[in-house]
């Protein structure tokens, strides 16, 4: 079953683009990935320095492949420098309950 990655992010807004030429670039990484599904970037209206990524994937194994590959490490040592704090990770899944009762509605896509 999918699981999406929650990927949260603050950076001083001067540094806004060199964070998104190096989400861009992981993702591209990603996208080759054995259960890469998807990816989108936002930045908080509220906070414009918060940013978060939503990354969907196959299954968890896929993701923790990817984490812990050194192609991503290389990249995220680079996001570190600019982001100056820790990048905050959460996963989540669609509780098989949940999903077959959504199922039934018009609508539904999965998430």
């Amino acid at each position: 079953m999918a699981v999406k990655i929650l990927i949260k992010r603050k950076v001083p807004r001067e540094k806004g683009m060199a964070l998104l030429n190096l989400i861009g670039e992981l993702r591209l990484r990603a996208v080759a990935q054995p259960g890469y599904i998807s990816g989108e970037t936002m930045r908080s209206i509220d906070r414009p320095d918060e940013y978060l990524v939503i990354s969907t994937w196959q299954g968890i194994d896929d993701w923790k492949a990817w984490a812990a590959s050194k192609e991503r490490a290389e990249i995220q040592s680079k996001i570190d420098e600019i982001v100056g704090e820790p990048t905050q990770y959460e996963g989540y899944d669609y509780p098989e309950k949940s999903a077959a009762s959504l199922r039934s509605f018009k609508g539904w896509e999965g998430g």
